[in-house]
């Protein structure tokens, strides 16, 4: 009887192991200097962070959701907002995006996805657009890019702010190279673990080449102030941890080895893949792919996932339920958003890491391909 392979959806353990002698060594340099908030560390990885990106500034904070957060709250005492404005958002994307909008007052305005990208349909955005609206939230879902070049023509147009949550698309660029966080006006980014650059914890950044933005979100994360006992605003304390930063500067080194081996197997899934019905995840022709999430989408979801449960083959679900129909959002429940609805119904991702092995995605590849 052939045995059962193993594979899991992502091994943090396995993807951070390469990095553990560097890891610790900066950690010891950190206990060494006794130097714990707002020190080198993250002043190195915002340097560092901004050049990748290619903008002129980054601010390093606590979270992704802080990080947009921050964006809208310092956008609103640089009065290019106030309570009550309406932002442009996704149907279909995490929680979180749909959050950093509420929370700061403002109102999200729910359209949908593209159904090959996945990613907000401009042409649906400027239908949406009302006298209220005032900023358009660009997810770049799975880490694809959304479609930047039709969006800022629309924000130029109506003269709107165009923020990008950039938080599942570390290096996802548009077709001439210019990469994510650097395609509007400001962009919040997550470094959770599970991201494609990933913390050993929780922490964010916001990335912009507006210094007036930059410097009001330098003061809001750290309780208002630039200078201690000194506070300009009500803040907030946001700040992206200098042991965070430290270990994030390693790990960026590695990103782009990284990032080719996810379209690696990208490419082994999209070329190997040939149940029927299965939908697999269109690379859009405006920008490049870093794939976050391998997203597949099956009229039969539930019972394919269960049957590569029995496989050994662990998979997720990004995400079984939309914004929209959350109890948290309630108001909302009565909405039909149909393309949102569908993909939350029918979305499986697959397997997907650096560390994934030419072995463990073919074994992935045969399992589906056989599922009846």
């Amino acid at each position: 009887m052939k045995s059962i392979m193993q594979v899991k959806f992502l091994d943090l353990k396995k993807v951070n192991e390469p990095y553990f002698p560097d890891l610790m060594a900066a950690t010891q340099k950190f206990l060494e200097k006794g130097w714990y908030i707002l020190g080198d560390e993250v002043t190195a990885f915002e340097k560092d962070y901004a050049a990748f990106c290619g903008t002129h500034y980054c601010a390093g904070v606590s979270n992704g959701l802080d990080a947009l957060r921050l964006i809208f709250e310092a956008y609103k005492l640089l009065n290019k907002l106030k309570e009550g404005d309406e932002v442009i958002v996704p149907a279909n994307t995490y929680i979180a995006s749909i959050l950093s909008v509420t929370q700061s007052r403002l109102v999200p305005v729910l359209v949908e996805p593209h159904p090959d990208t996945y990613n907000i349909d401009p042409q649906r955005v400027e239908v949406a657009i009302t006298a209220k609206t005032k900023a358009i939230l660009a997810v770049h879902l799975y880490g694809q890019l959304a479609d930047m070049d039709a969006l800022n023509q629309i924000a130029v147009k109506h003269e709107l702010l165009v923020i990008e949550d950039a938080a599942q698309s570390h290096g996802a660029s548009n077709k001439n190279g210019k990469v994510a966080g650097n395609l509007s006006n400001a962009a919040g980014h997550s470094f959770y673990p599970g991201k494609n650059l990933g913390a050993l914890g929780d922490a964010g950044a916001v990335t912009t080449n507006d210094v007036e933005l930059y410097e009001t979100i330098c003061a809001l994360r750290n309780y208002g102030s630039h200078k201690k006992y000194y506070n300009l605003y009500e803040g907030y304390n946001m700040r992206l941890d200098e042991i965070q930063a430290a270990w994030l500067r390693i790990r960026l080194l590695g990103l782009e080895a990284e990032t080719t081996r996810r379209r690696e197997i990208a490419q082994m899934y999209s070329s190997g893949l040939v149940l029927p019905e299965l939908k697999l995840p269109v690379e859009a022709n405006y920008g490049k792919h870093v794939y976050h999430i391998y997203p597949v989408l099956h009229p039969h979801r539930n019972e394919l996932q269960k049957y590569l449960e029995s496989k050994g083959i662990q998979t997720m679900i990004h995400y079984p339920l939309p914004p929209h129909k959350q109890q948290a959002f309630s108001q909302w429940n009565h909405l039909a958003f149909p393309i949102t609805e569908n993909i939350h119904l029918h979305e499986l991702s697959l397997p997907m890491s650096p560390v994934h092995t030419d072995e463990e995605i073919n074994y992935v590849i045969e399992a589906i391909n056989n599922f009846k």
